[in-house]
């Protein structure tokens, strides 16, 4: 094994994958993060370092950024399987300021014994993941998506349009979109993440589709299976804006495209941010993939 044992730790890399991929494949919950994938692509932002206990349970260590409001960084550890035993989790403790989105996998049968050892488990909406049904992002059925139907079809009008599987001989055009889809946004946001995307596309299995439009690339979006196959977690979704309409097009005929057995879409988090979070219940979420974060307070022990 590649990994060491905790409490050390080693930097997450791409030979890892073979030892980590089948474990986060299974894991039930399907917390968009918790896939080798999603945690190479941004090992750059949190430091990501990884170690085990047994052959079962993942360790992940890293570093939170600032947060705007002036909270300083924080170090956190992720456990996507298991919960350590109570030894190990104080020491983590020792090394990080909180346990950071703990699944309902290990809450529900674990809390009561987690808060006896002053463990304070409290809710992370800010990072919930919104599900959705496959069918009903592929189909907009009824009422409730009037708007977004109306939008597609003045899209379909507007537009010749066109989207091929994504294949590595098409990277080039779907770099092509996140330059400039980076100048129209003025930031940064997860652009160094999608171009880790990009440059290893070959290597972290992902799926996706590149939309043109009138023979241009214009958009494209990527992801990958999760919780053994039972949801679709798209990572990113890129569209230049100029074309109205383009993003209910990449996300209906996205849904549209994956098999019948994915029955629900992971579209990820929001992060607090309040436009993201209307913009997502727009699509009439299904339900969430709940989060939780853990603060030691030796006090209540």
């Amino acid at each position: 094994m590649l990994i060491p044992s905790f409490p050390d730790f080693t930097p997450l890399t791409l030979e890892l994958k073979d030892e980590m991929h089948p474990k986060l494949y299974q894991a039930v919950d399907g917390v968009s993060e918790f896939t080798f994938a999603g945690l190479y692509m941004f090992r750059k932002r949190y430091g990501y370092r990884v170690s085990r206990l047994g052959d079962t349970t993942l360790i992940l260590s890293g570093i939170q950024p600032p947060h705007v409001d002036g909270e300083g960084e924080k170090r956190f550890f992720m456990t996507p399987l298991a919960a350590p035993g109570r030894s190990e989790l104080e020491e983590l403790f020792k090394t990080h300021d909180f346990w950071k989105n703990i699944p309902e996998s290990i809450i529900i049968p674990e809390r009561e014994r987690l808060e006896e050892w002053g463990i304070e488990i409290n809710e992370d909406r800010d990072n919930f993941d919104y599900l959705y049904l496959r069918s009903d992002l592929a189909e907009l059925p009824g009422k409730r998506y009037h708007k977004k139907r109306n939008l597609v079809a003045q899209f379909l009008k507007s537009y010749t349009h066109e989207e091929k599987p994504m294949t590595l001989e098409l990277i080039a055009c779907a770099r092509e979109i996140l330059e400039r889809w980076r100048e129209n946004k003025g930031n940064e946001s997860d652009y160094i993440a999608s171009m880790e995307a990009m440059e290893h596309f070959g290597e972290l299995n992902m799926s996706g589709l590149l939309f043109y439009i009138d023979s241009k690339p214009a958009g494209w979006c990527l992801g990958e299976p999760i919780a053994g196959g039972r949801m679709f977690s798209v990572h990113f979704e890129k569209g230049l804006e100029e074309y109205k309409g383009i993003y209910q097009y990449i996300n209906q005929t996205f849904a549209a495209s994956l098999p019948e057995s994915f029955t629900h879409i992971n579209r990820e988090q929001d992060l607090g941010d309040e436009g993201l979070r209307q913009a997502k219940m727009t699509y009439r979420p299904s339900g969430f993939v709940r989060k939780y974060t853990g603060h030691y307070n030796a006090g209540k022990k």
